[in-house]
């Protein structure tokens, strides 16, 4: 996997835009960026579409933007010349995919049956659009076609929205889905700027999925922690469960024989995806501990891990659901 596509994967989600007015361009990227999605697929279906991807990626250097319904090779040009990171099309055009490829540019050139993938495969290309997504069969399509071709991944575009997005993702040839749903056309027309922000907060919380696990409590010996998990059961009724290292109150209270990650003790979130959820809060500006980072010994990506500062005494660790 290619660090582009690896940034792409990190992303999950990346929104298709279509920007009528260059000076949406900007406004829009921020709304983008304060909701957790620091990603757009800016589509050449309108004239200005160069110049709102030079706007956004002069304005927003570390932004992921790419371009859509890339159909020319002179769209080619115009797109890396405006900082296009990535290039998408709707369908496969051999001679302008050919030519992107040549430009050193990721393009990601739409697939919606074998014979689609199988000249993509021929290009080179290890991951393409599954477009239109929904309309060409949906997950259940998607899974059937990638069966055969082993490594090659896919960005689902068309159709995807929050009721779905979570079932796409959750198939491991999927690297990111491509979606409007956040930024419907109205809103961008109308200046929704914080409504936009709103909807894309959402989006990343349904493909994060962070929930409470429970919270661990230190205590001094295993009497002190018997003694606090008895009183949790005494006054909500919640069952004991003893293990080697703790007794639990219910799920939710953890009381340690000893001390334990974290000056009070530690909380426990499970997350849908613990690789993208790292990625998430990196980009938040929080950090974290590299060496308490464990595998699927099946998938290779990460399952658990530890947040590098403590939260009001409290180590904070994600684990995969």
């Amino acid at each position: 996997m290619n660090d582009m596509i690896k940034e792409l994967y990190s992303i999950g989600l990346i929104p298709v835009i279509k920007i009528e007015n260059a000076d949406d361009a900007i406004p829009l990227a921020k709304a983008l960026i304060d909701g957790g999605l620091p990603a757009a697929e800016i589509t050449f279906r309108t004239a200005c579409a160069a110049d709102a991807i030079k706007r956004i990626t002069d304005a927003y250097p570390e932004m992921l933007v790419g371009a859509g319904t890339v159909l020319t090779t002179e769209q080619v040009d115009a797109a890396i010349a405006a900082g296009s990171k990535f290039l998408v099309s709707p369908g496969l055009n051999p001679k302008v995919t050919a030519y992107a490829l040549s430009k050193g540019v990721p393009m990601l050139p739409g697939c919606a049956n074998p014979s689609d993938v199988e000249a993509a495969l021929e290009l080179g290309l290890t991951t393409v659009k599954f477009f239109p997504a929904e309309a060409a069969g949906g997950l259940k399509m998607l899974k059937a076609m990638a069966a055969p071709y082993g490594q090659l991944t896919f960005m689902p575009t068309g159709g995807i929205n929050a009721d779905n997005l979570l079932d796409y993702l959750k198939f491991n040839k999927i690297v990111a889905c491509g979606g409007s749903f956040m930024v419907a056309d109205a809103l961008v027309k109308e200046k929704k700027w914080d409504e936009i922000t709103a909807l894309t907060k959402d989006a990343v919380k349904k493909m994060l999925g962070l929930e409470f696990i429970h919270m661990g409590i230190n205590n001094e010996n295993k009497e002190e922690a018997l003694k606090g998990a008895k009183l949790f059961e005494l006054m909500f009724g919640m069952p004991l469960k003893e293990t080697s290292k703790s007794t639990f109150a219910g799920d939710a209270f953890e009381f340690m024989h000893k001390k334990g990650p974290g000056k009070c003790g530690h909380i426990g979130i499970r997350t849908n995806f613990v690789d993208r959820a790292i990625a998430y809060f990196k980009r938040m500006g929080f950090e974290f501990d590299e060496s308490t980072i464990t595998y699927d010994d099946k998938t290779g990506k990460p399952k658990f891990v530890y947040f590098k500062d403590e939260i009001c005494g409290f180590a904070i660790h994600l684990v995969q659901k």
